[in-house]
């Protein structure tokens, strides 16, 4: 019988340049047996209202406050993925935590 021969292959994204980003400063982490569910928001700093409204509740309630956060993106990924996700992302933050900050020109965009 022939051997297999291995071939090994490095994944890119496939990414129109057309396609937008999404930001996002907040992720609430779900999980199942199977997946996890990475659940990315974007908070916003409260209206004064909503503010007005807190300190009015403070003498009526003990219970914690809620900042309703809009949702911008839902991902499911396989358990098995997120190991190599926290790798990749603490290679990523340990890179960028020594890496020297770039300062950029006043006529670059800044987003």
């Amino acid at each position: 019988m022939p051997e297999r021969k291995q071939i090994n292959f490095t994944i890119v994204p496939d990414e129109p340049s057309d396609v937008a980003r999404t930001y996002a400063n907040f992720c609430a982490i779900s999980h199942t047996p199977f997946d996890f569910t990475l659940t990315f928001c974007e908070v916003l700093p409260p209206s004064e209202t909503e503010v007005r409204e807190a300190d009015g509740d403070e003498q009526q309630s003990d219970g914690p406050r809620q900042l309703r956060a809009p949702v911008r993106a839902r991902i499911v990924v396989p358990a098995a993925f997120i190991p190599s996700l926290i790798t990749a992302l603490q290679e990523h933050a340990r890179a960028f935590s020594e890496a020297p900050p770039k300062v950029a020109s006043p006529r670059d965009a800044v987003h």
